[in-house]
């Protein structure tokens, strides 16, 4: 699942709450604490050590020098571990939504 489903999840899961009559915070003070901000930060954390893996193995493909393979290896493995992490984190959460959605009112 990509970035963009996991926001589209964090849409509905807003508009639930506004349709149910709770209060949702505004989309800046969401992003800058809490869990929205948290988990939007991890997301933008993962998404760079990808990128970062991705370029570092380009560069190791095109022979630029001081790119070792070994590095090259680690840094792959830590985006793949990151991308793992994310995922178990979304399911959880996707998880505990639909409990919460099931429970009687």
């Amino acid at each position: 699942m990509s970035i963009t489903s996991i926001e589209s999840v964090l849409q509905q899961m807003r508009v639930l709450a506004q349709s149910s009559g709770m209060s949702a915070p505004a989309g800046p003070e969401a992003a800058s604490g809490g869990f929205a901000g948290e988990l939007k930060k991890s997301l933008d954390r993962i998404s760079d050590a990808q990128q970062n893996a991705s370029s570092q193995a380009e560069a190791f493909e095109l022979g630029k020098p001081g790119v070792a393979l070994n590095d090259v290896m680690v840094d792959i493995q830590k985006a793949g571990i990151g991308f793992q992490m994310g995922l178990q984190v979304r399911n959880r959460v996707v998880s505990a939504y639909q409990e919460i959605m099931n429970m009687p009112a």
